[in-house]
């Protein structure tokens, strides 16, 4: 929960009277500076339901619009809930049920709950919600363990193709966008996707401790997640599913595997809340991506800012839908 505090009453009450005549006319035109760039508050309280554990992707992006929302004036306080559970299902599920009509909360959202959809098919599905904006998109990276023997991409295709069975990869939940680089990644090597071992965790710090245990030969997820057992220098990253070297890890579409793909994150509302609701909130939180506080997550974080919203994005979603189920029915991939 995050609370704004920023007692500017409090302030200018201590001030002495000659004193606040002196800054007055600074006082004002800051003020009409501010008002200005927050515009219209959204709610006095907003909820952000996050379908996952605390720390992963949708975790990290989830509170830091929450951040920038209250920074940029939407609102003086965010409710964050979190509903972890099969690729977001359960949490897509639960906010169907309770926020349908709330015209105050938000669902986080992306590749993963898409794939997670698709592959599950569950009761309550992405046509029980409205998308409201995708926000970030950055890509997978492929680590290991860092004193494996495997350093590069091609020493693990070399393992894979000797014995797929025997190479154990972990990453986020079935049916996400990792599971799916897994299975393409396995379709690249040349063998048998029906033997591949995936082994499904709630969210990236889950992966890397599979790795670091010994657990996973290999994990993939977010940079972000791995920043900072990379940077430790337990884990070693030898591939970026990007279309060159970002990071300073190399691409893996360098390295002779074409796996170029890209993970966004994203909110949805209920689908009880009306059109001019949605137009409130959309151009609240567009507001929130143009405050500072927003760009400094991005670029934290190394993800890139992925605007998009409105038509644009509906006909965005229905591709990105129908794009996984094909490719998860294509590599009969099993939850």
């Amino acid at each position: 929960m995050l609370n704004q505090g920023l007692g500017r009453r409090g302030v200018l009450s201590k001030l002495s009277g000659a004193a606040l005549a002196a800054i007055a006319p600074a006082l004002y035109a800051q003020t009409k500076a501010i008002a200005k760039d927050v515009g219209k508050p959204l709610a006095p309280r907003l909820r952000i339901v996050i379908p996952a554990s605390e720390n992963g992707g949708w975790d990290q992006t989830g509170r830091a619009i929450g951040a920038a929302l209250v920074a940029s004036g939407a609102c003086e306080q965010i409710d964050f809930e979190n509903i972890p559970g099969k690729g977001g299902t359960v949490g897509l599920a639960a906010y169907a049920q309770r926020y349908a009509q709330d015209p105050n909360s938000m669902l986080m959202g992306g590749t993963v709950m898409v794939g997670a959809v698709a592959l599950q098919r569950p009761a309550v599905t992405l046509a029980q919600v409205q998308p409201l904006a995708r926000l970030t998109s950055d890509y997978l990276v492929l680590v290991v363990k860092a004193d494996s023997p495997i350093r590069s991409v091609a020493d693990l295709l070399v393992k894979v193709r000797a014995d797929l069975k025997s190479v154990p990869l972990a990453g986020g939940s079935a049916g996400g966008i990792d599971h799916i680089f897994a299975g393409l990644f396995a379709r690249s090597a040349g063998v048998p996707v029906a033997d591949l071992v995936y082994l499904p965790f709630p969210g990236g710090v889950q992966v890397a401790e599979a790795v670091v245990s010994g657990k996973a030969v290999a994990g993939v997820s977010g940079y972000s997640e791995f920043a900072e057992l990379l940077a430790s220098g337990k884990l070693r990253a030898i591939g970026v599913s990007s279309r060159r070297t970002a990071f300073g890890i190399p691409a893996i579409r360098d390295q002779k595997v074409d796996a170029v793909m890209s993970n966004w994150r994203g909110l949805f509302v209920g689908s009880g809340v009306t059109p001019a609701r949605l137009a409130e909130l959309t151009d609240g939180v567009k507001r929130a991506t143009g405050h500072a506080s927003w760009a400094k997550v991005l670029q934290t974080n190394h993800w890139d800012g992925a605007w998009l919203a409105g038509a644009d994005l509906h006909d965005f979603l229905e591709l990105d839908q129908t794009t996984a189920t094909a490719i998860i029915y294509m590599l009969k991939l099993k939850a």
